[in-house]
């Protein structure tokens, strides 16, 4: 159905029309050009009326009101056009962008089902739905979930816009083929979601494992406590990492130093009573958390299943320390599992799992962070760079990209955006997606809950789509502060009056 022309000045990339009726930002339009049929995305979309031009004041404005409904050519309906590709090209997968701008005059007609569903919701393996169209409702919107394993993912977008119900459909998915996924779970959103073979793991840290500066973070010693630092270092030996009680004999070597008559070791006497008082609070406040007898963490992740591992109760030093652990194990697991597989079976088996892997990092800002280097952050960056090659996909999930360090996020080749209204976080993501037009960005604002400009590698074009809600997901929403306070003062109306009612009765009984 023909509902305009082009007009104006056209470009190979972009053009202007005028309509019939005032076109939605974000709706797919075809362009009829005799190279053949072009598809096109609104960006940008404007009205204005001829009556109402040189409104000075009320009475006028009532007036042209008259005028302008008589009028049937006073409207004019203007959409600025992004070109996206020949459409049977793109149906094909491949964008290839005319030579020639669409000449002036050229008709703009209503796309077909038929036309976007080849390109927004192809049938082939790999490609899983997860909503519709948000100007085309019928049609469904697909993603390639290979893509977002070979190629990485970013999640971003306002707190309550929508990330987390995300999450839980890609990992709802991903967990229907028996895939992998591990959820860095900080503030505890996804323990209760009651999808099939889900494994919720409380996050501990096996002190053993770890190297001086990572244990000294877990103990929270200060960065500037030099010579605390020391200590600890001196203090943790081979010796005291294979020891039975680990705890005991770290305090042994501590008390050591302490005891010791030797000149040079007096001078970290004092630093060595404060380390020691360090490893009994840390003891009695994170006994739970700080488990030497746990074993390899990693253990506890099962291959085909979705691991959320939560790490709410650990602190952000600590939460960092286990999240580069973790990183940092998976990525020599797939390493050493695609070694042994290059080898044809002559390599003796080290890794634990034999299939792809999808990271992700919720609250991506405090773990991968712009301003200042983490150990996270080091081996998330080195997953975003050659995670690819041995089947270990990263997912980063914020709501704050602008504090994102910019190198990870470019890494990241698909994106989903979710309503953003800071400037700052606006050009962060315009600068670690190129692809996504200025006119689409600045819908960032306007979006609702749900709704999703996806970008990159993992669809086949730019879309704009509504993400259907993950009736499985129990918790994350909003609490209302209402409801709560309205409950809590009828359970105490009824709790006196119970009081009451009992003391009414003993007098009665004397």
């Amino acid at each position: 159905m023909k509902i305009g022309y082009v007009i104006g000045e056209s470009k190979p990339t972009y053009v202007t029309a005028l309509t019939t009726n005032p076109l939605a930002i974000g709706e797919y339009i075809v362009i009829d050009s005799e190279e053949g049929r072009i598809l096109g995305l609104v960006e940008k979309s404007s009205v204005s009326s001829a009556a109402f031009a040189d409104v000075r004041n009320f009475y006028e404005a009532s007036e042209s009101k008259e005028i302008a409904e008589m009028n049937k050519r006073d409207k004019t309906y203007t959409a600025h056009i992004g070109i996206l590709g020949f459409l049977d090209r793109l149906q094909k997968g491949q964008s290839i962008i005319p030579a020639i701008p669409p000449i002036p005059g050229t008709a703009i007609l209503q796309p077909t089902k038929e036309d976007l569903t080849g390109i927004f919701s192809p049938n082939k393996n790999g490609w899983i739905k997860i909503g519709n169209l948000l100007r085309n409702k019928t049609i469904d919107a697909r993603i390639n979930l290979d893509k977002i394993v070979s190629r990485h993912l970013g999640i971003l977008a306002m707190t309550g816009m929508g990330k987390s119900n995300l999450v839980s459909l890609l990992t709802k998915e991903i967990s229907k083929l028996k895939g992998t996924v591990i959820i860095f779970d900080y503030h505890n959103d996804y323990t209760f979601l009651d999808i099939p073979r889900i494994n919720v793991i409380d996050a501990k840290i096996n002190p053993r494992l770890l190297d001086h500066d990572s244990l000294s973070e877990v103990l929270e010693i200060r960065d500037s406590a030099n010579v605390q630092q020391r200590v600890l270092r001196m203090a943790l030996t081979n010796d005291v990492k294979k020891s039975k009680e680990f705890w005991g004999s770290l305090e042994t070597q501590v008390k050591f130093l302490i005891n010791s008559d030797d000149k040079k070791l007096k001078e970290y006497r004092n630093s060595a009573y404060r380390v020691q008082d360090i490893i009994d609070e840390a003891q009695r406040r994170f006994g739970d958390i700080l488990d030497p007898d746990m074993g390899d963490p990693i253990s506890f992740i099962k291959e085909g299943r979705a691991n959320i591992l939560n790490i709410s109760e650990l602190s952000e030093k600590q939460a960092n320390v286990a999240l580069a652990f973790y990183l940092q194990q998976l990525l020599k697991d797939r390493k050493d599992s695609s070694a042994a597989k290059n080898s044809k079976g002559r390599k003796q088996r080290n890794y634990k799992f034999e299939g792809p892997i999808f990271v992700i990092i919720e609250e991506a800002h405090v773990f991968v962070p712009k301003e200042h280097d983490t150990s996270a952050k080091y081996w998330a960056a080195k997953i975003a760079r050659e995670g690819r090659k041995f089947g270990l996909g990263l997912g980063i999930v914020s709501q704050r990209p602008r504090s994102v360090d910019l190198n990870v996020l470019s890494q990241m080749g698909s994106f989903a955006i979710m309503k953003i209204i800071q400037e700052d976080d606006q050009r962060q993501i315009a600068s670690a997606t190129e692809s996504t037009s200025r006119e689409l960005i600045n819908q960032l604002t306007s979006l609702n809950v749900g709704d999703a400009i996806l970008v990159g590698q993992w669809v086949n074009l730019p879309s704009l789509v509504h993400v259907e809600e993950v009736k499985e997901k129990v918790m994350g929403a909003d609490q209302s502060a209402v409801n709560q306070w309205s409950k809590s003062e009828k359970i105490n109306d009824i709790a006196i009056e119970k009081t009451q009612k009992l003391i009414q009765k003993d007098l009665l009984l004397d």
